[in-house]
């Protein structure tokens, strides 16, 4: 039982330590086309991060996430309220 014990510790231990080590494909570069000239946007209001999600140490953001409803003690807004909640539909 003791050498079955052993075993499988090292079978764990081996299969753990080769995925760990796996090397990541990068993704293949698209080509150069030629894209057609287009206006440029406006620039937007609110800053965001590198993932797209607005930058809330910026003043116009942070007052952008505050809810339209009461807060509870701790500042996190009250649900027992229709202005606090979103509703969404399930389909």
């Amino acid at each position: 039982m003791k050498k079955l014990i052993c075993i499988l510790m090292a079978f764990f231990t081996l299969a753990t330590v080769s995925v760990a080590q796996t090397p990541t494909k990068t993704p293949a570069k698209p080509t150069q086309t030629a894209k057609p000239a287009t206006p440029k946007a406006a620039p937007a209001k609110t800053t965001t991060k590198k993932d797209g999600t607005a930058d809330m140490r910026m003043k116009e953001n942070k007052k952008a996430a505050k809810p339209a409803g009461p807060l509870k003690k701790d500042g996190t807004p009250d649900m027992r309220y229709k202005a606090n909640k979103t509703t969404t539909k399930k389909k």
